[in-house]
Order: C-alpha cells, then sequence, then structure tokens
C-alpha cells in the first residue's frame, strides 16, 4: 500500500523558518494532489495548503504570504516551505495525497503520520 512519510518538523523560534517534505513509498502512485492540514491542540484539523497535478496552489488565509506549497513530480514528494512564523502555526502537521494506482488507477487518498511543528521563543 502507499505511505506517505514526513519528515522536517521541530521546534522554532518565531519569525524562524521550517521546510517539510512528504513522500509517496510507490513509484506508481500517481498524485492527483497533494496537500497539508494541521491540528493545534483542542482544535479542528484544517487544511493548510494544497497543490494540484497542474501545480494549482491554495492556501489558507492565515498562512498565505508566508507558506509556499511546492512538488517534485519526479519522486512524489511535496513540500511546505514554512517562513515568518508564529506561535498560533504550532501544531501536528499532516500530509494528504489523493492519488489513483495501477492497473485500475483507482482513486485512493492517503494520510500521513503527522509531524509537530512548535513555534516557541
Amino acid at each position: 500500500q502507499v505511505q506517505l512519510v514526513e519528515s522536517g518538523g521541530g521546534l522554532v523560534q518565531p519569525g524562524g523558518s521550517l521546510r517539510l517534505s512528504c513522500a509517496a513509498s510507490r513509484s506508481t502512485f500517481s498524485i492527483i494532489y497533494m496537500g497539508w492540514y494541521r491540528q493545534a491542540p483542542g482544535k479542528q484539523r484544517e487544511l493548510v495548503a494544497l497543490i494540484s497535478s497542474a501545480g494549482s496552489t491554495n492556501y489558507v488565509d492565515s498562512v498565505k504570504g508566508r507558506f509556499t506549497i511546492s512538488r517534485d513530480n519526479a519522486k512524489n514528494t511535496v513540500y511546505l516551505q514554512m517562513n515568518s512564523l508564529k506561535p498560533e502555526d504550532t501544531a501536528v502537521y499532516y500530509c494528504n495525497a489523493l492519488g489513483a494506482t495501477p492497473p485500475q488507477y483507482s482513486n485512493i487518498e492517503v494520510w500521513g503520520q503527522g509531524t509537530l511543528i512548535t513555534v516557541v521563543s
């Protein structure tokens, strides 16, 4: 089965930067979109950013201008560059992907394991 492996989480000071990556474990997984969600303590999970196979992107308003989502199609990997981090960004970040697998190329949705981002002085 396809798995998403996340990396890049950690602790950072306000104003700092981190880069998350998420790689699909199988090259036969044809990605339709990949995105990032986050869940802060006591709050519901929210969509942070997504990128389609065509390269179009969407962001939640609170991160526009600070976060950038990108992808490397050859590696089936999505990245989230997070700049000007704020304490409010503290959350567990989850990678999410919708893709197709052979032979019928039916769609499946896959979640990463989550990685913790903590923004504190």
